[in-house]
């Protein structure tokens, strides 16, 4: 399947060598990757597998979590993110995806949150450009920006994206954080090169409890995803494709099923 990347969290129930296998299997080339899987399997072992599957690592999913406060998690915050550089660069991917972490405990101050990211990035980036690495911030729905990520628009990561060479820093246009965004032909349009990642799912609702993993099949529910592919080309973007979906009910599928399934959406939402 032309352009297709399958993120491994779609189906998290497949390791990895399932992932390979049935991704070959399906005739996708392309994978998205995390860290645990990856951490557990060990990476250079896992781009080894991948590689002679004939498979491309699309993305490595996650950096970020820059907004803590205290300077000690600030200094292990990079740490671990230099371990994710040399991860993505072990599994093959020049692609690092950024959550860039919620707000500390009981405070509200979400400008100087987002600066600690921009400090974070000027510390990251040589490191990540050195090895080819392009770190991509990825910008979260709203109901996250407590917890889980301040940048909150495609216009917020840009401003953060933006103070940096577009090869080390880019951006990531995820169709379920994004689709509500009345700004958003503009913002595509104005990230252009820094595209970094383009990724699918889709917004239904009712929102589960605590809702992270509320993300529905293309096609089930709000997203007009050919537009965002549209958007995405005219702005110049030429890479893969990712679905990446956080469902239960996908994890609790057959995996070849689930895959199948996916591919006959991709096809027919785009």
């Amino acid at each position: 399947m032309t352009g297709l990347s399958l993120n491994q969290e779609t189906i998290k129930q497949w390791s990895l060598p399932e992932l390979a296998k049935g991704c070959v299997a399906a005739e996708v080339r392309g994978v998205g990757l995390w860290r645990a899987p990856v951490q557990e399997y060990g990476p250079e072992a896992a781009g080894r597998l991948l590689r002679d599957a004939g498979l491309t690592v699309t993305s490595l999913c996650r950096g970020g979590f820059f907004t803590a406060s205290d300077a000690g998690e600030r200094t292990a915050a990079l740490e671990d993110n230099r371990r994710a550089i040399d991860e993505a660069v072990a599994v093959g991917t020049d692609v690092l995806v950024l959550v860039s972490g919620g707000l500390p405990a009981g405070s509200r101050d979400l400008h100087g949150a987002r600066e600690r990211i921009a400090d974070a990035l000027a510390e990251l980036a040589p490191y990540a450009r050195e090895r080819g690495v392009r770190l991509a911030i990825e910008p979260l729905h709203p109901m996250y920006a407590s917890d889980r990520c301040v940048v909150s628009t495609l216009a917020q990561a840009l401003d953060l994206a933006e103070r940096f060479p577009a090869d080390a820093v880019g951006v990531v246009v995820d169709t379920y954080h994004l689709w509500w965004d009345d700004t958003i032909a503009a913002q595509i349009a104005r990230a252009g090169e820094r595209i970094a990642a383009f990724q699918l799912a889709d917004w239904v609702t009712p929102l589960p409890e605590g809702v992270l993993l509320g993300r529905g099949q293309l096609g089930d529910g709000s997203v007009d995803f050919r537009w965002f592919r549209e958007q995405v080309e005219a702005a110049g973007y030429t890479g893969w494709t990712e679905v990446e979906i956080f469902n239960p009910g996908l994890w609790a599928r057959d995996g070849a099923e689930v895959l199948g399934e996916i591919i006959e959406r991709y096809r027919t939402v785009l």
